[in-house]
């Protein structure tokens, strides 16, 4: 029996929808396992969430512009980050000497996994594909830089004063919500689309857009319930090995967090749409630094139930400083707007250097801010056109 190609694509849509099933079920209480394979089932789930997201992702660009198609996906894909952080922040409104540090520990391992890894698996695909060493990204990529640019500068200030405040919210959803509107102001361009993607996008405006909408709200409703009883399973299992709790909320939940932006940007890697994997990924960070630890306080008062700040404690302060000196170094490396191969290895040296040995942080930190210090001096011509960019409103 042979089977046309749109009938293919509509099977590979139902076999991966299939794949969520398991997880609904789990979550639904209607199928009960133990911890590790409620691990596995909701792993999975958001495996098949995060090819969901990758094929609206694409389709969206028809309609808007590839950046705000970028920070949409952004926000989607860390809605899990929300939850698990939202949490903590509204428990520390009532217990801030345990929750408020746990509140922000997931925020900064899920962003220096983004850049420590997901940045170099970017270039590590493309090279594969194309051996080519560096990735060129385009003018308007310079957007992403600024912004995030801009994210980095101000968090890198917070741990002197040693608390979260409802100003530090305000500062990053101003930053945030501009750019948010930036993208919006981008040329829409017709993106090359395959798969099922390029089935859905066949489709009559109004079809192609209840699909992807559908496909939005699917994705987002898998990756929001799995993602936090996923990280309670794993750990469920890291706890009867005795490792500290705040290791395991900051590494252990992002990997079920950041699991769907990797797969979208290995997969748009692997279908040469490397820059644009890559803008996800920025993309993200700016998600992070400024709605995600913009909220942060707000949950807290409202919790706490009066105006206050999150309270910060030396271990946080050292982890905010350790992400925001990363940001600022993968700033440097892209403020040419190339993505080279030794800029990749250094990302995961130094990634790998901190994560394996956590002691060393702070030095890990000066070390992120001398070399980057030293890459901005030297590329310090291509800075004007990325705050040219970055501030056009087209």
């Amino acid at each position: 029996m042979t089977f046309s190609l749109n009938t293919k694509r509509y099977f590979m849509i139902a076999g991966i929808i299939l794949l969520t099933i398991p997880c609904l079920l789990v979550k639904a209480g209607l199928l009960h396992v133990g911890p590790g394979l409620e691990a596995l089932l909701y792993g999975v789930g958001l495996l098949g969430a995060a090819f969901i997201l990758s094929w609206a992702a694409e389709i969206v660009q028809m309609d808007i512009s590839q950046g705000f198609a970028l920070a949409l996906l952004a926000f989607i894909a860390v809605l899990p980050e929300y939850a698990v952080a939202g949490v903590f922040a509204w428990k520390a409104g009532h217990n801030p000497a345990y929750y408020a540090p746990l509140a922000l520990s997931n925020m900064t391992g899920a962003n220096r996994l983004l850049i420590g890894l997901g940045w170099p698996m970017v270039l590590g695909l493309y090279f594969f594909g194309s051996r080519k060493t560096s990735l060129q990204l385009s003018k308007e990529h310079g957007t992403e830089v600024f912004y995030l640019s801009c994210t980095t500068a101000y968090a890198l200030f917070i741990p002197f004063k040693g608390y979260l405040s409802l100003l530090d919210a305000a500062v990053l959803l101003v930053i945030f919500f501009t750019y948010l509107y930036r993208t919006t102001r981008a040329e829409v361009e017709e993106p090359d689309l395959i798969g099922p993607s390029a089935l859905i996008g066949s489709f009559r405006p109004i079809n192609r857009r209840l699909w992807t909408a559908g496909f939005f709200i699917f994705s987002g409703v898998i990756i929001y319930i799995s993602a936090e009883p996923f990280a309670d399973s794993l750990v469920a299992f890291g706890k009867a090995s005795g490792i500290d709790e705040f290791l395991l909320v900051q590494w252990l939940a992002p990997l079920a967090s950041e699991a769907p932006e990797f797969l979208v940007a290995s997969v748009w890697t692997i279908r040469g749409q490397a820059p644009a994997a890559m803008g996800a990924l920025i993309s993200s960070k700016i998600n992070q630094w400024g709605l995600l630890v913009g909220t942060l306080p707000i949950v807290y008062s409202i919790a706490s139930g009066k105006l206050g700040a999150l309270p910060l404690d030396l271990r946080t302060d050292h982890e905010i400083w350790l992400t925001a000196g990363q940001s600022i170094f993968a700033i440097a490396i892209l403020c040419n707007l190339r993505m080279s191969w030794y800029g990749a290895v250094a990302l995961v040296v130094l990634f790998l250097s901190q994560f394996i040995m956590p002691e060393i942080r702070m030095e890990v930190f000066w070390v992120y801010m001398a070399l980057g210090t030293v890459i901005l001096i030297r590329d310090r011509k291509h800075l004007p056109a990325v705050f040219k960019t970055g501030v056009t409103f087209k």
